[in-house]
């Protein structure tokens, strides 16, 4: 099933996306939830970012493309446990939202990301049983301010800026994470491809660590990783990332 969040006049809520139509339902995917008979015509409505999360963790270098041509990696081995930042719940954007560079950066990149979207509660939960925690995916970007990311101790404006964390269209469920083939285009030309399956450290690997520290609550995200290396964001620019299976999510850069 595909889960979107929606505005339509003055109204606001989740749906299932069929085709080109949105179907309201009573209720979240988080929980209970009842699909009615009433339809809106997709063209019509706005998607939103599909959730507000507690929290949002993303992973460093999680490709090995990434960690080859990243110069924060420096060339060193693949990590061995999962590398997370946290990234504010502020940051997120929705679809067709503007990017904002921010003042007194000097270069802001792109990084395009499979999202995992916590379903139900999870503590402590071995690899095995990761999954069953996860309700389902979107595409992310996680833009990020190079400079400050490799001038500043901590990380919290490089990555946390308002508009940082574009995420949508929408939360696609009963899709396998270990094989999906990403593309980010920037103003229509191909910057980023690779599969899900050159992921250092998969889905259920992530999740599970992530667990074993701190309890993740139904909607809360974790990004995945970047492959390859990226490059710097221009005004005017169009960023799109597009992953099998689940949609584009399109966002202008200002």
């Amino acid at each position: 099933m595909k889960f979107a969040r929606y505005r339509y006049g003055r109204r606001r809520g989740y749906a299932l996306v069929e085709d080109d139509v949105l179907r309201p339902i009573a209720g979240t995917p988080f929980g209970r939830w009842q699909a009615g008979g009433e339809s809106i015509p997709l063209s019509q409505a706005r998607l939103l970012a599909p959730v507000r999360p507690s929290k949002v963790l993303a992973v460093a270098l999680n490709y090995r493309s990434h960690v080859e041509r990243s110069p924060l990696a420096d060339h060193r081995e693949e990590p061995k446990n999962p590398e997370f930042f946290l990234k504010p719940p502020s940051a997120i954007i929705g679809p067709e939202e503007v990017i904002r560079l921010p003042a007194g950066s000097g270069r802001v990149d792109y990084e395009g990301e499979l999202v995992a979207v916590i379903g139900r509660r999870a503590r402590r939960v071995p690899p095995e049983k990761a999954l069953d925690h996860v309700l389902g995916y979107t595409c992310g970007n996680d833009v990020s301010a190079r400079d400050w990311q490799q001038g500043d101790l901590q990380w919290w404006r490089a990555k946390g800026c308002d508009t940082f964390a574009p995420l949508g269209p929408c939360i696609v469920t009963d899709l396998d994470p270990t094989g999906l083939e990403l593309h980010t285009r920037v103003n229509g030309r191909e910057v980023q491809r690779t599969s899900t399956a050159m992921l250092i450290h998969d889905v259920a690997r992530l999740v599970s660590f992530a667990s074993q520290m701190m309890t993740l609550l139904p909607g809360d995200l974790l990004f995945t990783g970047t492959p390859g290396s990226t490059a710097p964001l221009q005004k005017g620019d169009v960023v799109e990332v597009e992953i099998d299976g689940i949609g584009v999510l399109r966002n202008p850069v200002r």
